[in-house]
């Protein structure tokens, strides 16, 4: 998995997430929320990480935002 972080930024976790009352999931990055999950994508979310250790779980959370930032956030 070298090739996948070149940069080391996973290391650093800047994604987060927290499962909501309603079963949805928010992620966050550096503590802004970025994107909203419903309650299907929160059921496979829940399943995946489930034996994944941070590493992983924070390559998951960035394929799942995808490609969100081009430039212009701040």
């Amino acid at each position: 998995m070298n090739d996948v972080d070149k940069r080391n930024r996973l290391r650093e976790k800047p994604f987060s997430y927290r499962i909501t009352k309603g079963n949805r999931t928010l992620i966050y990055f550096e503590n802004r929320m970025i994107k909203t999950l419903n309650e299907k994508e929160t059921k496979k979310l829940s399943s995946k990480i489930n034996g994944l250790n941070e590493f992983e779980i924070q390559l998951l959370l960035a394929k799942l935002t995808g490609n969100f930032k081009r430039g212009n956030e701040r």
